[in-house]
């Protein structure tokens, strides 16, 4: 996965356990697509001063990451309800039975609720 995605992912799992400054450097640099010049404009403070914050704020996420992997967790369950989806898809269409059919329907329709 490219590390800007990667980063922005992590934010939104672990951002509210970063300090808010280097969230919020974290945020205007990976989410809003800002320079590091316009962050420390925004910021007040140095653009040396953003890139450290930065670099110390994708540690921290990384080390989250590697720590609690909830992000992840969350893509086996996600995976994990695409799978159950299909093969749910699977048994309503090689079904005959009517209460088979609508069970299916209903898991299928539970797991793309859960995904969403």
């Amino acid at each position: 996965m490219e590390k800007n995605i990667e980063v922005s992912l992590l934010l939104d799992f672990y951002g509210e356990l970063l300090k808010p400054s280097v969230r919020q450097t974290i945020d205007l640099y990976y989410n809003n697509d800002l320079s590091l010049a316009e962050v420390a404009a925004e910021c007040g403070i140095t653009r040396q001063g953003v890139r450290d914050s930065i670099k110390r704020g994708e540690t921290q996420l990384f080390e989250f990451e590697a720590k609690l992997g909830l992000w992840q967790r969350f893509q086996e369950l996600e995976t994990g309800l695409s799978e159950i989806a299909a093969a749910a898809k699977k048994i309503e269409e090689h079904s005959n039975d009517d209460k088979t059919k609508s069970l299916a329907l209903e898991i299928e329709r539970r797991a793309g609720e859960l995904k969403e």
